[in-house]
């Protein structure tokens, strides 16, 4: 039999500024921090929505962790049951997910939030969702969906975003200081998802100077064809952002006007509320 032809190795991923093999160096010395254990997560962090599969080679890459370090955390993540390969490219599996659930199923916010997010959702049936910021992305950390599916993207607690073209992540991004927010728009990939998308640096900062203004923003299909949100901050005791809260809806059912009418009371009111139990 003739041997299929073999693809070309896939173009290394771009080092992520200060490395995590760099910031694992840092540590030595100290008897008590496992570096093993800590080249296990920075490959595992190394996977992302738009490299899912990832080679030895750009894995090592990335976080600048010599390859057979990296073969061996690869290894030892697939005999758990957190990865598996084709022998060629590696991926996570869903396993992996259950690294973060006990945290996101007790976390106070989470808790707290959840029957509140489920009362939104009976209410305006729409999905109703609460998430943080995580780096350059915003982390879902509860949500109340409708049996109707609005959007092809299929969101559930653990979820990741853009932050930079999600009602979320704009109410996030406008609960920065100007100083975080700065670092943030100079590194970000600000790449155009629809003809919709703001996606300039200058509009950006015009973007989330209104939403410090108003306290809410709508984004209307910038993210996704079809796809229009709501969302509103949720603040802790010293006024500062904590998370942000959202419902999704699709643009053929519910119009500008009446996301700003009827949803965003409702929203203000939830967040009021949650806050108040949180920290009051």
């Amino acid at each position: 039999m003739s041997e299929e032809p073999r693809l070309p190795l896939p173009t290394l991923a771009p080092p992520i500024v200060a490395s995590p093999a760099k910031r694992i160096e840092a540590f030595t010395g100290d008897p008590n921090f496992m570096t093993s254990l800590a080249r296990g997560l920075a490959v595992i962090h190394a996977f992302q929505e738009r490299k899912r599969h990832l080679t030895i080679a750009q894995i090592s890459h990335r976080t600048e962790i010599p390859r057979a370090a990296v073969r061996r955390c690869l290894h030892t993540l697939m005999k758990l049951g957190y990865a598996t390969t084709d022998g060629r490219t590696y991926s996570l599996l869903p396993k992996v997910l259950t690294l973060g659930h006990a945290y996101l199923s007790s976390t106070p916010l989470a808790v707290t939030a959840q029957p509140i997010l489920d009362r939104i959702s009976e209410q305006l049936h729409e999905a109703c969702s609460m998430a943080t910021l995580e780096g350059d992305e915003i982390l879902y950390i509860a949500r109340s969906a409708t049996p109707q599916r609005l959007i092809s993207v299929d969101l559930s607690v653990g979820s990741r975003l853009p932050a930079y073209c999600t009602s979320m992540g704009r109410i996030l991004l406008a609960g920065l200081d100007d100083l975080a927010l700065e670092d943030y728009l100079t590194h970000a990939d600000l790449q155009i998802k629809t003809s919709r998308t703001v996606h300039t640096l200058e509009g950006l900062r015009a973007n989330i100077a209104e939403i410090r203004q108003q306290g809410w923003v709508i984004i209307d299909q910038e993210l996704e064809v079809g796809l229009r949100s709501i969302a509103v901050p949720l603040k802790d005791s010293a006024g500062q952002v904590l998370a942000a809260l959202n419902v999704g809806t699709h643009v053929s059912r519910i119009s500008r006007q009446e996301l700003e009418s009827r949803f965003l009371p409702v929203l203000l009111e939830a967040s009021n509320e949650l806050s108040t139990r949180l920290f009051h």
